[in-house]
């Protein structure tokens, strides 16, 4: 990618009246240079089964062809027409609440045959209409796709095959999952009972793993279709997304990231966050450090992020620009809104876009058009950043999966509640990270400091791995919860964390709730309410790592909270409780210290990032999520700052102000 996108999706087919040659304009006049079209309206191209109408597709490519701007074609599967939930009923997910009625999208069983045929027709007579026009630089498959929890009949008797080849016999996995408990042992593969009711956790895990093999399959499959009709210079993505809380939090559970994305040629990502007061910049780094890890650091595609959105998210002046830059420092090469203008009725009639609903110019589409100056002025600095991190966070699909099988006491906090609670700290600390997944595990000795956050399932080789990184010379920091169960949540049978109590240090046979506990016996300068315990706490004895907290409690304080531990070449810390941010900025600090990554830039207020451009040049953004004004020393080669084009010298102040951001690019 030779420059930066910059752009939004655009529905003709939502207008109240013709207004494409306006729109065009307008999109031109704030410098956007791309649009994705075509993924949500199947109902519009295939009006009716077998009767196919391209108009609205055509007339836009045509329009963008003649301005200039380039298009990505989305495939429009993920939300069926009606005709096809009435022909046939069968394409709809049969899930643990029952058969899915129509109306919503994404309610269909990705791996019905039925709806396979008509999927692949429609992308087919897509594909063969788009196919002439060169301004098409990709395809995106599908939308958001997860597995929406399909388990009828059909999607059983693919799990039962699955067990059937991994186990080869009903009694090794009667075996394997205990199914010998309350009687569910299976006698026969042909009286597997619907797994939609097991009592089995290790069972039901097994069942969310194979779920999320049925995206890695129908992701596949369609890239396998639109690839034939596609020049060696357009490629296919898809947009990911990640749980969801209102807006992009954590490690998304019906998707295996690190396994979807194999078929596509550009990742891409959806990251929608609270903004006003509440924007912080983590679910903007956080979706995008997912996303760039998957595919080896490559440069990924930011497909929907908000404009105005929710009424709640109408940025304040300046955010929409801190936004726009916030993910170029993460290593995106494009910025797209979702969406184009805001619609006018049905169900997002509230999540607005670049326009409002008057379609008038308004601050939103005027700050736009700042960013869209900016991008194509800075395009040769910006394209092409790559990232070399010190630091990775191991997040796991299989531990998520057994955690909410086997959920923490209070009920509330959750696997990606530890995650963030830990990515967070990192980011406060301007430790910029990349997230691995189990299968990228191979990567650990790349890394200078390794996080892991409640590793609660996990696989013997995993687990060896993470022991060897640590003797090789690493330092590891983990969380409570982990190294407790194997991948499908069977508990191993030997003290915790099974396979690391020699590398961590330590050993634990009793873990409780925390009440009216707090830490002790560290050096840390903290108030009271920062030393809490919460959620959860494993009373741990050390055998050869020293503590460094205990728990401040009448009965439990003999046991440790926090420890480090000098294991071969390297070191691991352990943290038996869930802590406050403050306490885990504290414990992290210690490990960014012994890992060598310890420097001025973990005490600035401001958020800084990092990057190597396509010209050689390392470019810093300096980013003030804060609505107060603030100086920053600048400590590094003499450079330009971008934005304002002016020359910037070490030991210079650079002065941010509120929502503010600089971007520095060092001379070579």
């Amino acid at each position: 990618m030779d420059h930066l996108y910059y752009g939004c999706a655009y529905y003709d087919e939502y207008m109240p009246f013709d207004r494409l040659e306006k729109d065009i304009q307008m999109m031109k006049d704030a410098n956007i240079n791309v649009i994705r079209i075509a993924e949500s309206t199947w109902a519009t191209e295939e009006p009716r089964c077998g009767e196919f109408d391209f108009s609205h597709v055509e007339r836009v490519l045509k329009a963008t062809e003649k301005s200039g701007i380039q298009v990505i074609i989305g495939t429009p599967t993920y939300a069926i027409p009606p005709w096809l939930a009435a022909m046939h009923p069968e394409v709809m997910a049969d899930t643990h609440r029952g058969k899915n009625p129509y109306g919503a999208r994404q309610l269909m069983d990705i791996t019905s045959p039925i709806y396979r045929y008509y999927a692949e027709r429609i992308i087919r007579k897509l594909m063969e209409t788009v196919q002439p026009y060169s301004h098409v630089i990709g395809v995106q498959l599908d939308n958001e796709t997860k597995h929406y929890d399909t388990c009828g009949p059909h999607v059983q008797k693919r799990f039962v095959a699955y067990l059937r080849e991994k186990f080869g016999t009903v009694e090794a996995l009667n075996r394997a999952y205990n199914l010998h408990y309350w009687s569910n042992a299976i006698d026969a593969w042909e009286n597997f009972p619907d797994v939609r009711y097991t009592i089995n956790g290790s069972l039901a895990a097994e069942f969310e793993k194979f779920q999320r093999s049925l995206v890695d399959e129908y992701l596949a499959w369609q890239a396998d279709i639109v690839r034939p009709y596609l020049k060696p210079d357009q490629f296919i993505t898809h947009n990911f997304d990640f749980e969801w809380r209102g807006f992009s939090f954590g490690v998304q559970p019906d998707v295996s990231h690190d396994k979807a994305s194999r078929c596509l040629t550009v990742a891409g990502c959806d990251i929608y966050h609270p903004t006003q007061d509440h924007l912080t910049g983590h679910e903007i780094a956080f979706g995008g450090d997912v996303v760039r890890s998957i595919k080896n650091g490559q440069n990924y595609l930011v497909l929907e992020t908000e404009a105005q959105g929710f009424p709640q998210w109408v940025p304040y002046p300046g955010q929409l620009r801190l936004q726009a830059f916030s993910h170029l420092a993460n290593g995106a090469a494009s910025v797209m809104y979702w969406h184009w203008h805001s619609i006018h009725n049905s169900f997002e009639t509230y999540w607005k876009g670049l326009l409002s609903h008057d379609f008038l110019p308004n601050e939103v589409y005027k700050e736009a058009a700042t960013i869209g100056a900016d991008f194509k002025r800075l395009s040769p600095h910006l394209t092409g950043l790559q990232k070399k991190n010190r630091a990775a966070v191991l997040v796991s699909n299989e531990a998520l999966s057994a955690m909410k099988q086997f959920p923490l006491p209070d009920g509330k906090t959750k696997y990606n509640d530890v995650v963030r609670w830990l990515y967070d700290t990192l980011f406060s600390l301007n430790v910029e990270t990349d997230i691995l997944f189990p299968s990228m595990a191979d990567k650990l000795p790349s890394y200078d400091l390794v996080v892991v956050p409640a590793l609660y399932a996990a696989p013997e080789s995993l687990l060896q791995k993470l022991s060897d990184y640590v003797a090789e010379g690493g330092c590891l920091l983990a969380s409570f919860k982990t190294g407790f169960t194997m991948e499908d949540a069977t508990v191993y049978p030997d003290q915790p964390p099974h396979g690391l109590t020699s590398c961590f240090g330590i050993g634990y046979s009793l873990f409780t709730v925390p009440e009216n506990v707090s830490l002790t016996g560290d050096d840390f300068s903290l108030e009271d309410d920062e030393r809490k315990a919460s959620v959860w706490m494993e009373l741990v004895t050390p055998t050869t790592a020293q503590v460094i907290a205990h728990y401040d409690h009448p009965y439990w304080h003999k046991y440790a909270a926090v420890t480090r531990n000098t294991f071969e070449k390297g070191t691991a810390y352990y943290m038996a409780t869930m802590t406050s941010p403050a306490y885990a900025r504290q414990v992290l600090s210690l490990a960014l210290q012994e890992a060598g990554l310890w420097g001025p830039e973990q005490t600035l207020p401001c958020t800084l990032k990092k990057g190597v451009n396509a010209l050689g040049h390392t470019v810093r953004f300096y980013l003030n999520y804060s609505q107060q004004p603030v100086s920053v020393p600048y400590a590094y080669g003499a450079g330009k700052e971008l934005i304002s084009e002016t020359t910037v010298t070490p030991g210079q102040t650079l002065e941010l102000a509120p929502w503010g951001f600089a971007v520095v690019e060092e001379n070579a």
